[in-house]
């Protein structure tokens, strides 16, 4: 007989990586989707632009730093190479890059140097599918990668974060690719063993499922294998593990880390999810196209840092190698409503504290805050260090009368969990957490 018990603690115990936890801590960051595209008004590049047409004659890194800082965002992803396989520094394995455009200036080294100046993290692109390379398709490519890969993962600096997506097209010789991503993993970890890797599948940040910026309504961390099958396993199988399909994982609406579905699973990882968007509709810049309206942005974010995942916007440069001054001051928007609503703690820090609990909670926790105020949002978190445990809360308050009022009803907590709640004259916050796989461990109770 299958024992749950012993799952159900195994599960409780699925623990992040220190890269996973730095990364969840990080929360919001950018990318910068910059290429020929920038310059033909293109979203998917055709590989056989000519280096001549990249030509951002005020390219100022400087600029896309101080931008994104104003938004809050803690690092930037560049596309250092995208499907048109135009490489944004001099690569020695191809003349189709930077070298040969009229700037013939190193973006990723300035970029990188940048970030570095501006206190913030950088990371890198590095498009899998490349319409360019007379490889591509065939066994020579892979080693071509590779050695475009090692390239940027040792000559610009410590990286944060690799991202790569699962982009595969036709060859020029009529074959899709056959990726080896188990020995791109091997050279992230011997030349960058800090930074966190992005894929679909993971292994330490895995995809929310649409560009869109959707969150699921519970995007839980401790997820099924199968749906990050580049990452280490962490428990054993389920009862049905050998059963069927789970195809379901790859619906961006379903509840993938909810007890039914990782109780069949083939085990269990850690895998936070990346909620990925760009301020505008497309993710490089066109002319005639306008950011997307603060309310979105900023709705995104409590649905993305404020709901355990992490977010990544995309900010395209111009093709005068500059962020748009529109985006420049929705960023600002951004950042300044961020700032407003969510920086001044009214609970002064007070610790969570743990109190008696009945049959109809699993656990009870109460903040008091140090006198009575108004307030918009309540911000849980627990301490995932040792496993993400909450499946489902109610919130109340207790106001200075000594009335309880409210009854917001949640699911997954995790690094972070931001609700809107108003409610005035607030002196207590009080956490029922209603279902829990093993014992929960609050780190925060917080309230703006």
């Amino acid at each position: 007989m299958y024992d749950f018990r012993k799952f159900l603690d195994e599960a409780a115990h699925v623990r992040p990586s220190q890269r996973q936890l730095r990364m969840l801590d990080i929360g919001f960051y950018a990318f910068a989707h910059f290429g020929p595209n920038t310059f033909t008004d293109r979203e998917w590049g055709l590989g056989n632009e000519d280096e001549k047409c990249f030509n951002p004659v005020d390219l100022d890194c400087d600029q896309w730093v101080e931008a994104i800082k104003s938004a809050g965002m803690k690092g930037l992803v560049l596309t250092a190479k995208h499907h048109d396989g135009f490489c944004l520094w001099p690569s020695r394995y191809t003349e189709h890059s930077v070298k040969n455009s009229p700037v013939k200036r190193d973006v990723v080294k300035e970029c990188a140097e940048a970030c570095a100046r501006g206190g913030i993290k950088f990371g890198v692109y590095l498009s899998p599918w490349d319409r360019n390379s007379k490889y591509y398709g065939t066994d020579e490519y892979n080693v071509y990668y590779r050695n475009q890969l090692t390239e940027l993962l040792t000559e610009y600096g410590p990286l944060f974060h690799v991202w790569f997506d699962g982009a595969c097209g036709e060859g020029p010789n009529g074959k899709k690719q056959t990726y080896e991503f188990e020995s791109w993993w091997e050279l992230i970890r011997k030349y960058q063993p800090d930074a966190t890797i992005f894929n679909d599948h993971g292994p330490d940040i895995r995809w929310c499922g649409n560009e869109a910026g959707t969150a699921r309504h519970s995007e839980w961390a401790v997820v099924p294998s199968e749906l990050c099958y580049w990452a280490d396993v962490q428990t054993g199988p389920g009862p049905l593990a050998d059963e069927g399909k789970l195809d379901f994982m790859y619906n961006s609406d379903a509840d993938i880390g909810s007890m039914p579905n990782i109780l069949y699973s083939k085990g269990l990882v850690f895998a936070p999810s990346e909620i990925d968007m760009s301020i505008r509709p497309g993710w490089f810049w066109h002319e005639k196209e306008e950011p997307h309206s603060l309310e979105r942005l900023f709705s995104t974010y409590l649905t993305s840092v404020g709901a355990n995942a992490t977010f990544i916007l995309n900010v395209p440069p111009t093709n005068r190698g500059l962020i748009d001054e529109r985006d420049v001051v929705r960023l600002k928007e951004l950042g300044d409503l961020i700032r407003k609503e969510l920086s001044a703690d009214l609970t002064a820090g007070a610790a969570p504290v743990r109190l008696p609990y009945d049959s109809r909670t699993q656990a009870r926790f109460e903040t008091e805050l140090p006198s009575p105020a108004d307030i918009k949002y309540i911000e849980l978190s627990e301490n995932i260090a040792d496993g993400q445990r909450v499946e489902s809360f109610t919130l109340t308050i207790t106001d200075a009368d000594g009335n309880t009022r409210g009854g917001y009803q949640g699911t997954a907590i995790g690094h972070k969990k931001i609700v809107p709640f108003g409610a005035k004259n607030v002196k207590k916050i009080n956490l029922f957490v209603t279902a829990a796989r093993g014992e929960v461990e609050m780190k925060a109770i917080k309230a703006y």
